[in-house]
């Protein structure tokens, strides 16, 4: 099976580094990417990007998306809904038609990493202080449209590719009392025909926080 991991935003494909052996061990094609960073870049480039390795594959591929990257793999799933064997939200889900990913600081046409502080201490309690060195040392610049692009959503037969959520701290009963107050993410999330939620127990960057796990349920939620 090919795999294509997804980053979130401020993430390039290494982020991927410690589940790919995984992957890869249990015979499946990964392909991590990084997405494009010139700062006219939107999400619909993004998109395009992932469409373009769904699209040299000779076999339907599996779309993962960290964070941000979710709806980037649903722009692409939508995109080529007939060559996408599953989708795998990371502490995301599925995006309604012209959802953004959030709004974020923009300098010079470019979102850079925030900080730490910025996010919610629940999503960052489980990194401890190296690793956050480490990854906002890597972290790269988002180009500014990114974040608040609507996401380009046409295809109803998205909603009959398999979708898999792994949560990090919400079940299926959360995740749906979370969107009773999201409207049209409510309404995309009920559209779905296939879903199961898989519930992490990380915060927000279980590929960093808690590896190894992280690792494994992703492995089978590809197989």
């Amino acid at each position: 099976m090919d795999v294509i991991l997804v980053p979130g935003l401020w993430l390039d494909s290494s982020s991927w580094d410690a589940v790919v052996p995984a992957l890869t061990e249990a015979g499946h094609r990964v392909h991590p990417l990084t997405l494009p960073t010139r700062p006219d870049a939107g999400i619909r480039d993004w998109i395009d990007a992932v469409v373009e390795r769904i699209d040299a594959a000779a076999e339907p591929m599996v779309l993962v998306g960290h964070s941000g990257g979710g709806n980037v793999v649903w722009g692409a799933a939508d995109a080529r809904p007939d060559r996408v064997s599953r989708v795998v939200f990371v502490d995301t889900l599925p995006p309604p038609p012209g959802a953004m990913i959030s709004e974020f600081p923009v300098h010079d046409g470019v979102a850079p990493f925030p900080g730490w502080e910025f996010f919610d201490e629940p999503d960052i309690a489980d990194l401890d202080a190296e690793t956050r060195r480490r990854v906002a040392a890597a972290a790269i610049d988002v180009p500014g449209a990114v974040p608040t692009d609507p996401v380009p959503l046409s295809d109803d037969r998205r909603w009959g590719i398999p979708v898999t959520v792994l949560s990090g701290r919400l079940d299926a009963d959360g995740i749906r009392e979370a969107l009773a107050e999201w409207g049209a993410f409510a309404d995309e999330f009920d559209a779905l025909r296939d879903v199961e939620v898989v519930t992490l127990g990380s915060g927000h960057w279980p590929q960093f926080s808690q590896p190894r796990s992280f690792a494994e349920k992703l492995s089978a939620a590809v197989r």
